[in-house]
């Protein structure tokens, strides 16, 4: 069993190697070279794991949606339905900014995310795993407003959406270059004015 789970985090420890590049470079500075030389592996270990370029990339786009997953699932709807006023503000507000680059960890993940989608733009491999991720997205958010009695969750949910989507472009590219404390107060904003259940 521990040579399975130091394959395991092996093969965790190239996707992170992967992130650190795709933050710092970008999509066009990813290369199995360049990520096995930032794991500290040689080619042929990564390859071990990975048969190919795509095949890493499949795989890390998949891992920033299961870690952004994770955490929305710490706010069910059920734990949601009976809250109402401020309570229901700041429930939504703590759903919302797991998905928000508010500290290193989102950062990361937004900044990855990112790529993904514009890289998703041109080519198909991307665009289930992106798909797919923008419309879990949408679901939760929609279950949430729907647990608060918000009128017509699903249209509201899009418009959340695009707040998340822009406030993140704004906080990690030059684009707005805003920090957390504007991002929080922004989101706030718009949270208050939803027909939140009173």
């Amino acid at each position: 069993m521990p040579a399975r789970i130091d394959l395991e985090q092996r093969r965790k420890d190239v996707i992170e190697a992967a992130f650190r590049l795709l933050v710092a470079e970008g999509f066009s500075g990813l290369s199995l070279r360049k990520v096995a030389a930032e794991s500290g592996l040689n080619i042929g270990s990564v390859r071990h794991y990975f048969g190919d370029h795509r095949e890493l990339l499949a795989a890390a786009a998949t891992e920033v949606g299961d870690r952004m997953g994770k955490r929305l699932t710490r706010n069910s709807p059920d734990a949601l339905s009976g809250l109402a006023g401020e309570a229901a503000v700041d429930a939504l507000q703590a759903l919302v900014e797991e998905l928000l680059p508010l500290d290193g960890e989102r950062r990361v993940e937004s900044i990855v995310l990112m790529e993904f989608i514009v890289a998703a733009r041109v080519n198909p491999l991307f665009r289930p795993v992106t798909e797919q991720m923008a419309a879990d997205m949408r679901q939760v958010i929609a279950d949430a407003l729907r647990a608060f009695g918000v009128p017509d969750p699903a249209e509201e949910a899009e418009r959340l959406v695009a707040l998340i989507g822009g406030l993140t472009l704004d906080a990690v590219t030059p684009h707005g270059s805003i920090g957390a404390a504007r991002l929080r107060t922004t989101l706030r904003a718009h949270l208050r004015s939803l027909p939140l259940r009173r």
